[in-house]
């Protein structure tokens, strides 16, 4: 694993300074401490950082072609490069080392910008082609491997991570729009940043630069319009296949390798399978919490022992200022998702002892694992027994009238299921995925910001996938705008960020493109049944985990959040938000009350006030030190 940059003058002769090329990679340093390399050539510079993983000894970048005029900055793996270097080599093509970057360039230089299909791994990469004058940017498939870039009046500037471009000097101001999004959603949406003049390169997309024009365009998509026919059976041992060859395949490594085993079902799967295929115990690492609400810890410990694993485990009890600022070092843009702590944790254990570490991420996604899809199947199986008038006066009604009452035992808190009913399917999962609701946002965004909004919800950045999802299937549609938007905007970026932070290689075996295409092909009807998700993955599951540990319910990666900021975390919230310089994009009064409710514990405001914290935080960090 490893963090790339570069500078391409498009616009102009200007030569790139090689010390600006330099400052980018060090400012990504942690993502690659083994080695460090550079080609700078008039117009084009690019700058690389490894993490020695795979052919330690000849894998350094920049790589080259045989003539020299093709060079390749890369992060990521390649799992299918063993077949690629058997085809490309009967086609004529010489291989000088063992690396999976070497058989990137002989994939362009044989299929052109369609090679880029012919990959099968998670990867960012920078093609410089010479005799073209062509700059090519690629993104894995859903977004496992990171990619930014602004387009500026010195040319193509684009990094791994935030840190590398701003290092660059790139201008950058702050998007009212973005700000919105992110109290919604927790992260910004891409394409968008933070910051108006700086762009993510979405997944599935590449960037192709010339001197004469620059084009994004789309490489891979789901297909909404496939079913598979199959029986229960066959597509059970199809998805065991599948799976197993998978994980096979993510196990390559000249380095010391483990699993991330958080007791659930996903990541309980995946050791099971490495299990099945190492020589040796598989190292196993797990987070737990001092309250037992949340800890899964003895789950993780049965999975441990019946597949005898060299287990690691680690128990949280609460997080000071300290540990929040730290994580704030390398999260670079502001980002709510609070599960980024105890993924923090565990990467800087599992650090410890190895480098590349299997993670369970996007079984949820790819089987219906979430909680929302049960409830979201049972709205939509309610909501056609309303006429439309009724969905839109007395539900409608209902939901502003019905208190939220947060200190109420679960099954009277009806005021969130009237809203969803009130509206159609894809605005009631809007809203479920929503963090910070339109009306919270209206209360706490100042005056200026909501002029500039101009009416703006982030709604429209949903609404994107949601239409393209071609299928009748509502469900389905909201599987897609998952993986589209949650999977790569949160999961995938929160996974990222904490394991580089630490130099740690994280391999999501589930989220292998052909599993997912597979996956997307299995009627919902035996992804979810009743309030079962995950049904399929489970039934197959069920000769290599225990019952209780496949049909538990489902707890998640969560922390104690509300608690910790009624108690942990006070002291900052009142010294930074509450008494501390205001920044003209929130309106304090409003946040101060939103503060005293959740300290009477009357509401749970734990995420507004905690999306607020961050970007301060953030802002703090990243804002106010480069100004």
């Amino acid at each position: 694993m490893c963090g790339i940059c570069g500078i391409y003058s498009h616009r102009s002769e200007a030569e790139v300074d090689a010390g600006i090329v330099k400052k980018m990679a060090d400012a990504i340093s942690h993502r690659g401490p083994d080695q460090e390399g550079f080609f700078i050539r008039k117009h084009i510079g690019l700058g690389h950082r490894r993490l020695s993983i795979i052919d330690k000894a000849g894998g350094g970048q920049p790589m080259f072609n045989e003539t020299g005029k093709i060079a390749i900055v890369f992060n990521g793996e390649i799992y299918n490069h063993h077949e690629l270097r058997k085809e490309l080599s009967t086609r004529g093509h010489v291989f000088q080392t063992h690396s999976d970057t070497e058989a990137i360039i002989h994939a362009y230089e044989q299929w052109d910008l369609a090679f880029v299909k012919r990959l099968r791994g998670m990867f960012a990469f920078a093609i410089w082609d010479e005799d073209r004058e062509r700059l090519v940017l690629a993104r894995d498939r859903v977004g496992i491997k990171p990619l930014l870039y602004a387009i500026t009046d010195r040319g193509i500037v684009f990094g791994s991570e935030m840190k590398a471009i701003l290092a660059a000097g790139v201008p950058h101001t702050i998007s009212s729009k973005a700000i919105s999004d992110y109290l919604t959603y927790r992260y910004v949406p891409a394409p968008a940043t933070i910051f108006h003049e700086i762009n993510r390169l979405l997944p599935g997309y590449m960037l192709v630069a010339t001197k004469e024009h620059v084009t994004v365009q789309e490489y891979w998509d789901l297909d909404c319009s496939q079913e598979s026919t199959e029986s229960a059976d066959e597509i059970s041992q199809k998805l065991r296949s599948l799976l197993q060859q998978t994980v096979g395949s993510h196990l390559e490594s000249e380095v010391p390798l483990g699993a991330f085993l958080s007791g659930g079902v996903d990541s309980s799967a995946v050791v099971a399978f490495m299990a099945q295929q190492m020589n040796s115990p598989v190292q196993t690492y797990t987070i737990g919490f001092a309250d037992k609400d949340f800890d899964e810890s003895a789950y993780a410990k049965r999975v441990a022992e019946r597949y005898h694993t060299d287990h690691h485990e680690r128990i949280l009890s609460n997080i000071g200022p300290q540990d929040f600022d730290i994580l704030l070092e390398y999260f670079d843009e502001p980002f709510a998702d609070s599960s980024s702590i105890p993924t923090f944790a565990v990467c800087r254990e599992a650090a410890k002892d190895i480098i590349v570490v299997l993670s369970g991420d996007g079984g949820d996604e790819n089987f219906a694992g979430y909680r929302r899809y049960s409830m979201a199947a049972c709205e939509n199986w309610i909501r056609p027994k309303f006429p439309r008038w009724m969905q839109r006066s007395l539900l409608r009604f209902l939901a502003w009238a019905y208190p939220k009452a947060d200190w109420l035992p679960q099954i009277f808190r009806g005021k969130s299921t009237f809203i969803n009913l009130s509206v159609d399917s894809e605005e009631a999962h809007y809203y479920s995925m929503s963090s910070v609701r339109e009306p919270f946002k209206k209360m706490v965004l100042s005056p200026e910001v909501q002029r500039e909004l101009k009416g703006y919800r982030s709604l429209e950045e949903f609404h994107k996938y949601y239409a393209r999802a071609t299928c009748p299937d509502l469900l389905k549609k909201i599987f897609y705008t998952d993986i589209k938007m949650y999977l790569s905007g949160d999961i995938l970026t929160k996974v990222d960020m904490a394991s580089m932070a630490h130099s740690l290689e994280v391999r999501v075996p589930i989220l292998d493109h052909l599993v997912i295409e597979y996956a997307f092909q299995i009627p919902t009807q035996l992804k979810l049944q009743r309030t079962c998700g995950k049904y399929i993955f489970k039934k197959m599951l069920e000769e290599f985990l225990d019952r209780d540990i496949l049909y538990r319910r489902k707890m998640g990666f969560s922390i104690p959040l509300a608690s910790w900021l009624r108690k942990d975390l006070c002291p900052i919230f009142e010294s930074r938000i509450l008494h501390g310089e205001h920044l003209p994009y929130f309106d304090y009064k409003a946040i101060e009350r939103l503060y005293r409710e959740h300290l009477s514990k009357w509401r749970n405001n734990q995420e507004v006030l905690w999306n607020i914290l961050v970007f301060h935080r953030w802002y703090d960090r990243w804002v106010r030190k480069l100004a």
